[in-house]
């Protein structure tokens, strides 16, 4: 089980079971990075579409990419207990397969005293529903699948990367 090796309990429910939001004020301020992937499995018709700007909505790409930089901004208003955080870089990318649209959120970067892996999370979360939108007029079967963080780095549980993790399951 992933979950052996960590002892504090879940941080945002108090002893009563209540929710609250994590104290943060004495965390040590440092650098921190997540990256995160989702993937969209669709009809090969919809990314010749996408590809050709041949959609009726307009370019799919171009706007969940500026959707999933706003929702890294936003994180904190539709996340009930996340900390805002000053969000100094938001990169969100795409890499077209046969039958499939990878989102990329190859950056979310801070420098603060709490993890950005809920603003990625949201980023291609964000994103992945804008291109759905964008096609769903064309391709009403298609899949979200795989959200994940890839990596992260900085703060007190240090570094962290899928692709060198013994458990990629």
């Amino acid at each position: 089980m992933r979950l052996e090796s960590w002892s504090p309990g879940l941080t945002h429910l108090r002893t009563d079971g209540t929710a609250h939001m994590v104290d943060v004020s004495e965390k040590v301020e440092s650098t921190r990075e997540a990256t995160l992937r989702e993937q969209f499995v669709q009809l090969s018709e919809v990314l010749l579409l996408l590809t050709s700007d041949g959609l009726p909505k307009g370019d799919a790409l171009a706007v969940a990419r500026i959707s999933g930089i706003l929702a890294t901004k936003k994180t904190s208003e539709l996340i009930p207990l996340c900390h805002p955080l000053p969000v100094s870089q938001a990169t969100v990318d795409f890499v077209l397969g046969s039958d499939r649209v990878q989102t990329l959120c190859k950056a979310v970067k801070t420098r603060g005293v709490t993890g950005v892996e809920m603003e990625a999370l949201t980023a291609v979360s964000v994103a992945a529903l804008n291109l759905y939108d964008m096609f769903k007029a064309i391709d009403k079967h298609a899949v979200l699948t795989d959200i994940r963080v890839l990596a992260k780095s900085g703060g007190k549980s240090g570094d962290w990367d899928l692709g060198t993790s013994e458990e990629k399951a």
